[in-house]
């Protein structure tokens, strides 16, 4: 008889609520994300997602929800994940480095005063990094999402959300509720009230 898998849901639990918790502790921080967004669309810009692995899913899906609706129906925000395009991801990749895998997408696309937020659970992705040093280059308004302990990105960025955590779990848990009261904001502005 196989044995019966150990899961710690208290354990997890607990660390989640000091995650999310350090999220609410920073609830300026989204109000300023918002408000940095607000300026960017309103002049003709957009936002710029990226990240790796399990943050590479989350720019994807934190740009469906802006391009499309959040909750409430209401005009696309214009914003892009550079984590989705296999072709530029690869051919960059093969023919020059994944370190500047990103930054080559900002330098194409970005415009000053575009926001570009980048996800790194440790803060210390290179081709993140990267990213950020290109996106300050072009202008750009940078907010960084790490965990707990600071790190280049913290540095860089114009804004920065560190997370009460060392878990990747539990960081890109509070890396979302952030993103998910970003778009709260967002709908609070641009939203088609009933």
């Amino acid at each position: 008889m196989s044995k019966p898998p150990v899961i710690h849901f208290k354990k997890a639990l607990a660390e989640s609520k000091t995650a999310l918790e350090s999220v609410i502790k920073q609830a300026g921080l989204v109000e300023d994300v918002v408000k940095a967004i607000q300026t960017s669309v309103e002049a003709g810009g957009k936002v710029l997602w990226l990240g790796n692995g399990g943050s590479a899913a989350d720019a994807q899906h934190m740009a469906a929800e802006l391009m499309v609706r959040y909750v409430r129906n209401r005009q696309p925000i214009a914003s892009i994940a550079l984590t989705t395009d296999t072709s530029i991801l690869t051919a960059h990749s093969n023919d020059y480095d994944f370190e500047t895998v990103f930054a080559r997408q900002i330098q194409g696309i970005s415009r000053p005063g575009d926001v570009v937020i980048a996800m790194s659970t440790s803060g210390n992705s290179a081709n993140v990094i990267k990213a950020i040093e290109m996106a300050k280059q072009c202008r750009c308004v940078v907010v960084a999402l790490i965990g707990k302990e600071p790190s280049r990105m913290s540095k860089e960025a114009d804004y920065c959300l560190q997370v009460d955590s060392q878990a990747t779990a539990r960081i890109q848990e509070a890396h979302s509720f952030f993103n998910h009261l970003v778009c709260e904001g967002l709908d609070s502005l641009y939203a088609d009230f009933e």
